[in-house]
């Protein structure tokens, strides 16, 4: 079985050690005072674009919400599939879906500019996609399934083997296609 990791637990702990109140945190990152304390309290999953936000807020790389204490600035690191950790499933305030969840890949490398994880998303009908943007760059390199990228500028629809690259600063949102889940490989990137 693979590891959780337990996102909410070090929000709190990286806000709390930047002397930071949950509403200065709401206020500083766009996001409200209600989502803030449910992701601290393990009542919801924060989608990743959330997670930037509350990072650049609190002014540690995003990075830090998946390491523990094992984690090392050595120069090479290697996480088994067993090893893995992943985000567990929870709803957003309303019971509404978030479309997808994550394992991060190399949570035992601190001090790092990338994020990659493996994304799995669920079918989901054009109108029950939540958008997301957050500073910096995503890639995608579909796994498995087919996949459709929606942003106010295009669609493109990604099938195994397909890749895709964009500026995350621009709204987008994902969906599986067929009624079959679908998984990428995801890269994040931020300067922070």
């Amino acid at each position: 079985m693979k590891n959780s990791i337990a996102v909410g637990e070090r929000v709190k702990y990286y806000r709390k050690k930047r002397s930071m109140t949950i509403q200065q945190v709401a206020e500083a990152a766009g996001l409200s005072k209600g989502l803030i304390s449910q992701i601290e309290n393990k009542l919801v999953s924060p989608p990743i674009a959330t997670l930037f936000k509350i990072a650049n807020v609190l002014e540690i790389p995003m990075a830090q919400f998946f390491q523990d204490e094992t984690a090392v600035a050595n120069k090479i690191v290697g996480v088994k599939e067993s090893e893995r950790k992943k985000v567990d499933r929870r709803k957003l305030s309303g019971g509404m879906s978030l479309g997808y969840s994550y394992e991060s890949l190399a949570w035992k490398k601190a001090k790092k500019s990338m994020e990659p994880f493996v994304v799995t998303f669920e079918p989901k009908e054009v109108d029950e996609v939540i958008y997301f943007s957050h500073q910096g760059e995503e890639f995608h390199f579909v796994l498995e399934g087919r996949l459709e990228f929606i942003s106010d500028e295009e669609k493109i629809v990604l099938e195994q083997g397909d890749s895709l690259y964009f500026e995350a600063d621009i709204s987008h949102g994902f969906r599986a296609l067929d009624g079959k889940p679908a998984k990428t490989l995801a890269v994040i990137h931020s300067d922070y």
